[in-house]
């Protein structure tokens, strides 16, 4: 008798082997899925250096050193204020739409590195900008453009850590990406600080280009490292939806599924702008307050020390969350900010304790970030997680749009009397601190 067979005329012994080979399979392919080698860590975070590096030069020595050149001293502190405020609202803008446009889109080599690259591009062409331009106006212009360009890259690249790396490694890669920004804006400051203090002396334009090349240069050199080392999985054959209901749609939260996430952004929001408001006025503050004989090197040095504090806490933050949870961190972390806040407040004609206190406010928004960085890719749903990485733009870039709306009201103060604005700014940093701390709280245990 010929042997039975099933069906399509396979043996029993063909049917266990090719069982055999699918189940050898699933568990190769179920592997490398949960493989992510340390230097992958490395590839999906790189570009947060350059534009770390290129937004905390700008905002911190840069830009206050450019406004300078253009408005009257007494006003400095208004038009640095509005010209900022008004770039990061088209930040807040332009990141979740280019997130949303980019989950959505269907390119064979990716979803996220198309964004990446172009926007890279034509970001290095307004960056030139800030160096030309030679009045307010200009320069608004060119630094809103610039805005748009970067932030077409950062809501897309944002996604890398929920597309790529595995659910119970998050917190390590948030504390790897963290680490490399808060490394990015410490790396350039105290050099192009002492460029920009010899630009102001008036030795001439020099002393600015370098800087600005400088930092085009390591955008140029991220960008081209992130498009040749990240392997993404191919996108889903085009948009889902029209370009203009993708738009429309991506603002959109569904406020009783996702509670947990409004309150995230809420909180993320009153931390970002104590921070942001530290970090715009340091520099006015040391020439007004302290006296330094060299501001923009005084603020890089007080940067530095704030940055030194960051990278000691960001890795062990975020690989911590992993195990005892993301928002215990975050929650001590806004604490620290705001006990650190009140050393600075009272140390004010000392600087060397100032550089102190700088480095424990570090330390605290260090932790900050790494950890609810972490909790930002839990909250995210499947399927639109640049969309929803790109909305904690609201936060971020909101808090630090917000925070610039505080120049006028320091100009204010200190008209009335000499410094007043100064210790205004050192209270709001204070509530902002507690107030974002104390709004974890309404975010579910996990």
């Amino acid at each position: 008798m010929g042997r039975k067979t099933l069906g399509g005329g396979a043996t029993p012994q063909k049917h266990c082997l090719f069982s055999l080979a699918l189940l050898c399979l699933t568990r190769k392919m179920a592997t490398n899925k949960s493989t992510f080698r340390r230097a992958d860590y490395l590839k999906i975070t790189v570009f947060g250096f350059a534009l770390a590096a290129l937004w905390g030069s700008l905002h911190t020595i840069i830009l206050p050193t450019r406004i300078l050149d253009l408005v009257a001293a007494s006003e400095k502190s208004t038009y640095l204020g509005l010209l900022t405020f008004a770039g990061l609202i088209l930040a807040i803008i332009v990141q979740p739409i280019a997130g949303a446009i980019s989950d959505r889109s269907g390119f064979a080599w990716g979803r996220r590195r198309p964004f990446i690259l172009v926007g890279t591009l034509v970001a290095m062409l307004f960056l030139v900008g800030i160096g030309w331009a030679g009045s307010f106006l200009t320069i608004f212009v060119i630094y809103c453009l610039l805005q748009v360009a970067s932030n077409t890259t950062q809501g897309p690249y944002q996604a890398f850590i929920p597309d790529l790396v595995p659910a119970g490694k998050r917190g390590l890669a948030s504390g790897v990406k963290g680490f490399l920004e808060i490394a990015g804006g410490v790396a350039l400051l105290y050099p192009i600080a002492i460029f920009m203090d010899r630009y102001s002396a008036g030795d001439g334009g020099y002393w600015l280009w370098l800087p600005l090349a400088i930092l085009g240069a390591i955008l140029l050199a991220a960008m081209v490292i992130t498009i040749l080392t990240v392997r993404e999985r191919p996108g889903k054959g085009g948009a889902r939806l029209p370009l203009f209901p993708t738009i429309y749609k991506s603002f959109k939260i569904k406020a009783r599924v996702h509670r947990d996430f409004i309150w995230f952004i809420v909180s993320r929001l009153f931390i970002i702008m104590a921070f942001t408001t530290l970090q715009t006025f340091a520099m006015y503050f040391l020439m007004d307050v302290v006296g330094v004989p060299d501001p923009a090197a005084a603020t890089a040095r007080f940067s530095i020390a704030a940055i030194a504090g960051m990278l000691i806490v960001a890795y062990p933050a975020g690989r911590l969350s992993d195990r005892v949870g993301r928002r215990p961190i975050a929650l001590t972390s806004g604490l620290l900010g705001a006990v650190a806040i009140a050393l600075i407040f009272f140390s004010q004609q000392n600087f060397t304790l100032i550089m102190l206190c700088g480095g424990l406010v570090g330390i605290s928004f260090g932790a900050f970030l790494s950890s609810n960085w972490a909790l930002a890719t839990d909250l995210v749903p499947k399927g639109e997680e640049a969309r929803y990485l790109g909305l904690t733009n609201l936060a971020t870039a909101g808090g630090a749009a917000l925070a610039r709306l505080i120049g006028p009201l320091i100009d204010f103060g200190n008209g009335i009397s000499p410094n007043l604005g100064y210790s205004i700014m050192f209270l709001a940093c204070f509530i902002y601190f507690i107030v974002g701390s104390l709004l974890l709280l309404k975010i579910g245990r996990r």
